[in-house]
């Protein structure tokens, strides 16, 4: 069975430095990079938001980063600005081998809705087309890393795996932000959804 390996937003914005840092984000770039080699295909994904995203707390009156708001899809974190369209915080990390690419998937650019997982919007409803592109080249095996663990990563790993995939996440190449407990949550419904922590 082909095997893909899903890269989830090494973007400049969450690794140190960034306007939405994840705790040692830049150390798993070589990991990943070294395990490009070993797949048949690589997809990486882009956290990709205009100026005036719904999830962005300035963009709510009176809001705190990290506080919870509800939307029409349900409960939504109001988070940093970060990973604007164009800026250098939504480049990928300088370090990350983007000639090993075969798709770059760009989530999270429609303003009233975010979108942590690879696969659908945070309405659950709304695709981003990567399904149907690793069906057609028949990858049906697939390795997730990246960042961060407890929100995109393991929102797409559930995702993956409720589509039929089989699944795996490698936590070493992968750091949560760990929001209110958020890491260990993740890893309950990662595996109550079929999903292999390696």
């Amino acid at each position: 069975m082909a095997h893909a390996l899903i890269v989830i937003d090494m973007q400049n914005d969450f690794c140190p430095g960034g306007a939405l840092a994840v705790a040692g984000g830049d150390q798993i770039v070589a990991p990943i990079n070294d395990m490009m080699r070993d797949y048949d295909a690589v997809v990486l994904t882009q956290d990709w938001h205009p100026a005036d995203h719904s999830s962005f707390a300035e963009n709510h009156r009176d809001a705190q980063p990290f506080s919870v708001t509800q939307m029409p899809y349900g409960p939504q974190v109001l988070w940093p600005r970060h990973c604007v369209i164009g800026s250098e915080g939504a480049d990928f990390h300088s370090g990350l081998r983007l000639d090993r690419a075969d798709l770059v998937i760009r989530k999270g650019f429609r303003r009233q809705i975010d979108s942590y997982s690879a696969f659908f919007e945070n309405d659950h409803e709304t695709t981003t087309g990567l399904a149907g592109y690793l069906r057609d080249r028949g990858l049906t095996d697939l390795t997730l890393v990246g960042l961060a663990h407890d929100f995109c990563v393991a929102w797409s790993a559930i995702d993956a795996a409720r589509l039929g995939f089989s699944v795996r996440v490698v936590e070493s190449a992968t750091r949560a932000i760990d929001l209110n407990g958020s890491r260990d949550q993740a890893r309950t419904q990662m595996r109550q959804a079929g999903v292999v922590l390696a």
